[in-house]
């Protein structure tokens, strides 16, 4: 693997490379999170914008994510892009992005993906397929010919990185594993055994 004294460096040739070869949401990545009695929490979301202050990603706040967020920022980030046979983890804490700039973000979704984040009560139980449904077609009733605003309680997070471990398949299992740990203004490198 080639090195760089800078993860985010690497993290843009790997990204970059995982845009043009990865056949599948390069921009998936999972997100950990944990309770606040400490038990684990995963699940895939998608990557909505990077650079040296973070990685960004949106969601409802009342979500079991948002809530578990709330009481711990702590988190880890898992890109895996199979078929590059690459892996990035990333360990850092999450904060929440500014009201302009989940504005900004909002407007771009698709019109049936902004009713969707008024019209899901995430994580809460669903009596029926049917209601959701039922709540998306009185949505596009009431937002007809109007705008969709951002609904107050949807909203998205910057994870901070603490921590960059750069996986690579080798033959043989003997795979290429750097690690990138903040110090206060710059980045130890460490390798690992596989």
């Amino acid at each position: 693997m080639a090195e760089s004294d800078d993860p985010f460096s690497l993290f843009a040739t790997w990204f970059a490379e995982a845009e043009r070869g990865e056949p599948n949401d390069p921009n998936g990545m999972v997100l950990a999170t944990s309770t606040p009695d400490g038990r684990p929490s995963a699940r895939m979301v998608l990557l909505k914008g990077w650079d040296t202050d973070g990685f960004v990603f949106y969601t409802n706040l009342e979500s079991r994510k948002g809530r578990e967020l709330q009481s711990n920022q702590a988190v880890a980030l898992l890109f895996h892009w199979k078929s590059l046979r690459r892996q990035v983890r990333i360990e850092g804490l999450a904060a929440p992005v500014s009201d302009a700039e989940a504005d900004a973000y909002f407007v771009t979704r698709p019109r049936l993906s902004r009713l969707g984040a008024w019209a899901s009560d995430q994580s809460r139980t669903l009596e029926s397929r049917g209601a959701l449904v039922a709540k998306v077609a009185a949505l596009e009733v009431r937002y007809a010919v109007t705008e969709i605003p951002r609904p107050p309680h949807w909203s998205g997070y910057r994870v901070r990185p603490e921590l960059f471990e750069f996986w690579q398949d080798m033959p043989f299992r003997l795979h290429d594993r750097t690690v990138y740990a903040r110090d206060i203004d710059s980045w130890r490198i460490e390798k690992l055994y596989p």
